[in-house]
């Protein structure tokens, strides 16, 4: 409980699935966390109300990820309520299912804007808080590096973008003692990716571990980053897939 004591974590996209268990592990570590959501606002207040329940502060904030404005201002508003900022988990994301042929500029940018271009101006925000001993935690995916299939060129070109990104950030950011790393998920059990949805057997079947996985396996290893543990780790991706990547 005491390794994120004092501490102000930032989670975007935090009102459910991945983004939720984050909020909630980063809060059991001993951290105030702010939460983003587009919509949602049951479930995003329902998390705030189980982080205060752990004896932690904790505050929603509306904000769409594809509004650029609005990002920088959850940032902004998260350092105003609780004090500072040092944890940023860039979580919020879309995905897309759909042949290459098929899609359009409209969903291209679209893509891009949130899933790459907000975790670009939540870390430029955010970067202007961080002091020393700062993390910059983004959620990948497991398709940046190995696409399994057809029907994922948008969605697995933005995963691999944030690679990119976040690996910058740590020569950029470094100097100044914040990390910045990757964590990409494989199939886990959430509304996006429901583990008795459709081809949920076949995921299965490609895995080693032939199961899916679940939000907090994804929030482990985010608590382990942001944690004393994670302060030697930078401009680091690693693959919580369930052996996708093997």
């Amino acid at each position: 409980m005491s390794d994120l004591k004092g501490r102000v974590a930032l989670v975007t996209g935090g009102s459910r699935g991945i983004g939720a268990a984050t909020a909630l592990r980063l809060a059991r570590d001993g951290a105030d966390v702010a939460i983003t959501y587009a919509s949602s606002p049951d479930k995003a207040q329902a998390v705030v109300q189980s982080v205060q329940a752990l004896g932690r502060r904790a505050i929603a904030i509306h904000a769409d990820s594809a509004d650029a404005d609005a990002v920088t201002a959850a940032v902004e508003r998260t350092v105003a309520e609780l004090g500072r900022l040092d944890i940023l988990v860039n979580n919020a994301g879309v995905f897309s299912y759909k042949p290459f042929e098929q899609v359009s500029r409209e969903e291209y940018t679209a893509m891009m804007a949130i899933n790459v271009q907000a975790p670009f101006v939540a870390a430029q925000a955010a970067s202007r808080h961080l002091a020393s001993g700062g993390r910059i935690i983004t959620i990948g995916s497991c398709l940046g590096e190995r696409v399994g299939g057809p029907n994922m060129a948008l969605y697995s070109a933005s995963k691999a973008a944030v690679i990119g990104l976040a690996k910058g950030l740590a020569q950029d950011l470094g100097p100044r003692g914040i990390t910045s790393n990757v964590v990409q998920p494989g199939p886990i059990d959430t509304d996006m990716n429901p583990a008795d949805g459709e081809g949920a057997d076949a995921q299965r079947q490609g895995l080693p571990l032939r199961r899916y996985g679940r939000s907090e396996d994804i929030a482990a290893m985010v608590a382990h980053l942001a944690g004393p543990a994670g302060d030697f780790i930078t401009g680091a991706v690693i693959s919580v897939d369930g052996g996708f990547s093997a």
